[in-house]
């Protein structure tokens, strides 16, 4: 049976509607997400770029080292995850908890705002790997069947132009789906060990965006996407906030509880935090 949650968000923050219209917002708020286009401004895109370059190098030095060519979830030219890398040796915090992000979180989220988890998701040139239909938050069920967790945001922020022939994302809109309180159980498809929650026929919709876009979606809304059928890599950094600590029902973090927003204002102090890294469920 699904988990079904309150999705009510305060709505009494100010927010500058050159970045986010009103239109957009209320999308996010009924149908799960917003496409916004080239707000990362260049030169934050070209330090990602870097960043991700780098931390792609220090996998494969890791696969080399241990004579491997699957690490964990990193297959070697064919697709990375990278999880919780943030420290004060990188600039990824920079982006992470700058201001756009503080917009766009408060925007989605209301005024208190935690960075519950992020990460790079690449996809090699040609080789690529397709995800299928899951929900963010299936991935917290399947391992705490329990959960109420209210819905987190997941910020699909492109290094590179996204489009149907590189694996871009296909969204489910709530109204589609069903989804705006719910989350579905999801089954873990054997080949892949992903988890799938959705088998129906809606080929949902496509993202075509420019780098530099965000594309912010509900952790309740179906998503999926395809391989990458071109010859360069598709490459994306995820940021996911929460309105709160997501716990586990026995009390523990299920993966980060870094605040972010505080009764509005931005808290995060990168002198302060702790930087104790936790293994995400997922």
């Amino acid at each position: 049976m699904p988990t079904t949650a309150n999705t009510n968000v305060a709505t009494n923050i100010d927010i500058d509607s050159d970045l986010i219209s009103p239109d957009q917002l209320a999308q996010y708020h009924d149908e799960g997400y917003m496409i916004l286009e080239r707000v990362i401004p260049d030169d934050m895109l070209q330090m990602m770029r870097e960043e991700c370059s780098y931390l792609i190098g220090y996998i494969d030095c890791m696969m080399d080292y241990e004579k491997k060519d699957v690490l964990g979830l990193n297959h070697r030219r064919n697709r990375y995850f990278m999880t919780s890398k943030y420290n004060p040796q990188s600039r990824i915090w920079h982006f992470t908890f700058s201001e756009l992000m503080a917009q766009i979180t408060k925007a989605a989220l209301g005024p208190e705002v935690y960075l519950f988890n992020e990460q790079w998701v690449v996809k090699g040139a040609e080789k690529g790997m397709k995800f299928g239909w899951h929900q963010d938050s299936g991935y917290v069920k399947h391992a705490d069947p329990t959960t109420t967790h209210q819905p987190y945001l997941t910020c699909w922020c492109t290094l590179d132009d996204v489009c149907e022939e590189n694996g871009s994302v296909y969204i489910l809109p709530h109204s589609r789906a069903g989804t705006k309180d719910k989350i579905f159980d999801h089954t873990q498809e054997n080949a892949t060990n992903d988890l799938i929650g959705y088998t129906g026929d809606d080929p949902g919709i496509p993202v075509i965006a420019p780098a530099g876009s965000i594309v912010a979606f509900s952790s309740y809304a179906f998503h999926r996407s395809g391989s990458n059928n071109t010859d360069k890599m598709r490459r994306i950094y995820l940021g996911q906030y929460s309105t709160n600590p997501i716990r586990n029902t026995d009390g523990t973090v299920w993966s980060q509880d870094v605040h972010f927003i505080k009764d509005g204002q931005r808290v995060f102090d990168p002198h302060t935090d702790t930087f104790e890294y936790k293994t995400s469920n997922r």
